[in-house]
């Protein structure tokens, strides 16, 4: 009788189990794909009709699309119930000039595992007067990660951290997973679907990290980067909405004008793989693009810089992208919050181009 019991258990718990995955299978299928990512004037109802984006609550349903989309690509965001301790650390500390950069390792999702980050803390941010803060995120470079916005080595017109601390913000330059300081097999975690979604949650536990902070505004946090930095910027702000203001410097353009449609450079282990192996790296494939990404930013404050000779991403792509978003921010009431510059420079960060940037943080920010 006992053994019947436990056989009638065993069986209810399995068809539990099939009924909340075939749930979970009928869920994922309510996401409708679309194929049009320059039209954002519609959303698609669950029978895959066209509804006409007419208020910010029509929006909002093709914007959860959006996310969801980019999910599937990039892999599910971590909703840990109880993220495990930052228990930050301080490892070295020095003074330059009015503001105090500190070296330090913190945890984001894994307590054998630490990254490290330059924090910059400038004189004027107290526990009275806390100050905003921006995370400053590295572009391409292997070696020296967080060390080239640091000011410490690479490129001058990279040094956006240093920069942004002497203009009186908390800064903190993070290394990307598999870059700097940062040890990363991409293969061993098999919980991230992408290097992409990795980041992002890393950049999220940063500013968990920076919130911490008694001398940081919490309610003002920004987000800059260059390359690299600048899709991980947005790709971070697009899941992160306490991100209030964000800046991309040579860090996107539309799928099809990347390198003529040719999706290759996206794919690596430190990106989303499954852009080829899915989706054959193709962009009338990929279930998203900039386009909805930046109308998904909206009424938060983005500016996009994008040099006229930018060799990695294709200017026109940019004007495409922000000029489809545009009435995303109108029906927002901010049109004034999605801005462009385009200056005469190749793949690089110019220093009248870093200046517009700061400004548009003070506007924003302060």
């Amino acid at each position: 009788m006992l053994r019947f019991f436990g056989l009638v258990i065993c069986f209810l718990a399995s068809v539990s189990w099939l009924m909340a995955s075939g749930q979970k299978q009928v869920e994922s299928k309510r996401t409708p794909v679309y194929q049009e990512h320059l039209d954002l004037s519609y959303y698609l109802d669950q029978k895959g009709g066209k509804q006409p984006i007419k208020t910010w609550n029509d929006w909002e349903k093709r914007r959860s699309h959006i996310l969801a989309n980019m999910q599937t690509v990039m892999g599910e965001l971590p909703h840990p119930v109880k993220p495990i301790p930052l228990d930050m650390k301080v490892l070295e500390e020095n003074t330059i000039g009015s503001t105090k950069r500190f070296k330090i390792s913190y945890h984001t999702d894994d307590p054998k595992q630490r990254v490290h980050a330059y924090l910059f803390v400038p004189q004027s941010a107290t526990k009275q007067h806390p100050v905003p803060s921006v995370l400053c995120l590295h572009q391409t470079n292997s070696k020296i990660g967080k060390e080239e916005p640091s000011g410490i080595r690479g490129f001058p017109n990279l040094k956006y951290a240093l920069e942004l601390a002497k203009r009186g913000y908390v800064s903190l330059a993070p290394d990307y997973p598999s870059f700097g300081e940062y040890s990363y097999d991409f293969k061993a975690h098999p919980e991230y679907r992408s290097g992409t979604m990795k980041a992002i949650y890393d950049n999220m536990r940063s500013i968990d990290l920076l919130q911490s902070l008694d001398y940081v505004n919490r309610d003002k946090i920004g987000c800059i980067g260059h390359s690299l930095g600048g899709h991980n910027t947005m790709f971070t702000a697009a899941f992160d909405e306490r991100i209030k203001a964000l800046v991309s410097s040579c860090g996107f353009t539309r799928f099809h004008k990347y390198y003529g449609g040719k999706l290759k450079g996206w794919t690596s282990d430190r990106y989303m793989p499954l852009i080829n192996s899915r989706y054959q790296n193709d962009p009338d494939l990929v279930p998203f693009d900039f386009t909805e990404i930046v109308a998904g930013f909206a009424p938060r404050a983005f500016l996009a810089c994008s040099p006229i000779s930018d060799s990695n991403f294709e200017v026109s792509g940019v004007r495409d992208v922000i000029q489809i978003a545009k009435p995303i921010y109108k029906l927002a009431g901010k049109e004034e919050n999605l801005q462009a510059v385009y200056p005469k420079a190749g793949h690089d960060f110019p220093v009248e181009t870093r200046e517009t940037a700061y400004q548009f943080f003070d506007t924003h920010l302060k």
